[in-house]
């Protein structure tokens, strides 16, 4: 039975509203901690992959928070505090990040910042807030699996976590996290850019991978099988131009096409969310209960397709039943310039860019209820909770 594709109506947002409009400065102050240069810089001096990687947001918030005029330089005065601690940008030689240095990091610059500073103590954390965009976010692994075995590092139990991970009822997804986009080049998208007027002459597109033969060698386990699903029903459809092979033209051709997929991989975000909406292709987004990017700002439901993992064998009927005039509408929403800013960690920052929603997100939990205020000498969190391995010296 083919599933019928019904228009969510949401005029609230439907024009990105003023809330991706808002301008933060004014509205909160941020300190920013000094550390040894071996929690960021040095780290990035070894591997210069984390400028470009897709977890590559922690970076661009460090310095854009430097220079940033919501940053205060008397503590006493702020009402965030900021730890920069490059998490992803230990790397394997494949440019993962190792799942095992990350929470010995964190915890690490953790102890320095409670042991030099008061302010931590004073909340354990519940005025902080961290940018953890691992895969699984402050579960720092790769693999669902591993990443719920061993949850949210415990001493981050109360800060606010910036990640690019968003799933509904997760063990990853901590209520009041801020779901970031990925970190996709601006300038290098820029580059590529084609015509508007260029026919979209392409239906369905997709690049990457359908298995992950390294890592998931019987199948099943990878996307959870969604991509896999995606190849086999679809490889010979002419509607689909569906490849493993990534070529040079990969943004170009996501400019010619009308729908672009984003399935889940290991986790359900990838950087693909973001050249669709750059690019002005409609994303159509497979991974079930996932949180975007700025949900409260982003009219998501009204610019891309939301298909179940399970309904992916009809995605055929699904995308070819939606009417043009709704194709247009998103088509539309989607060439709003704000809608593109708001995805982009721009060099320099730009008003209304990824940057500037975070703030607004931080910006809208304040003030902060006085119960985040312990008694002196109050303890909440357990400094030895969690696996033995995380508790090692970084």
């Amino acid at each position: 039975m083919p599933v019928e594709y019904t228009l969510k109506i949401n005029h609230a947002k439907g024009s990105a509203g003023d809330v991706l409009e808002d301008d933060p400065v004014g509205r909160l102050k941020v300190f920013v901690y000094e550390l040894p240069s071996k929690y960021n810089k040095k780290i990035l001096q070894k591997d210069p992959r984390c400028l470009t990687h897709m977890f590559a947001a922690e970076i661009f918030m460090h310095r854009f928070l430097l220079s940033s005029p919501v940053r205060t330089l008397n503590p006493e005065e702020a009402d965030w505090f900021y730890t920069p601690v490059y998490t992803t940008c230990d790397l394997t030689p494949n440019g993962l990040p190792l799942p095992f240095k990350s929470p010995r990091m964190m915890r690490s610059a953790i102890q320095l910042i409670s042991s030099n500073w008061p302010y931590w103590n004073r909340t354990e954390g519940a005025d902080h807030f961290f940018v953890t965009p691992h895969d699984f976010g402050a579960c720092f692994h790769y693999q669902e699996e591993k990443a719920i075995e061993r949850g949210i590092l415990p001493l981050l139990q109360r800060a606010t976590l910036v990640q690019t991970f968003g799933q509904r009822n997760h063990v990853c997804l901590k209520e009041g996290s801020i779901t970031i986009p990925p970190y996709a080049p601006p300038q290098k998208m820029h580059t590529h850019l084609i015509p508007e007027s260029n026919p979209r002459s392409i239906f369905v597109y997709f690049r990457g991978l359908f298995y992950d033969v390294g890592n998931d060698p019987e199948g099943g386990y990878y996307a959870r099988g969604a991509r896999a699903a995606v190849w086999e029903n679809f490889k010979d459809n002419p509607l689909f131009d569906i490849s493993t092979e990534h070529p040079t033209t990969y943004y170009e051709d996501m400019q010619r096409a009308v729908f672009c997929l984003c399935p889940l991989g290991w986790a359900p975000w990838s950087p693909r969310l973001v050249e669709a909406v750059i690019f002005g292709c409609i994303p159509v987004i497979i991974a079930d209960d996932i949180v975007l990017p700025f949900a409260d700002a982003i009219p998501w439901e009204e610019i891309g397709v939301f298909v179940d993992e399970k309904d992916v064998p009809q995605l055929d009927t699904i995308l070819t039943s939606i009417p043009p005039e709704v194709i247009l509408r998103k088509q539309r929403l989607l060439a709003n310039p704000s809608m593109k800013q708001a995805m982009l960690f721009p060099q320099p920052a730009q008003p209304g860019d990824a940057f500037h929603q975070v703030l607004n997100g931080l910006a809208r939990k304040l003030p902060h209820d006085r119960s985040i205020y312990l008694k002196p000498g109050e303890k909440v969190l357990n400094w030895t909770a969690g696996p033995v391995g995380d508790l090692k010296p970084w």
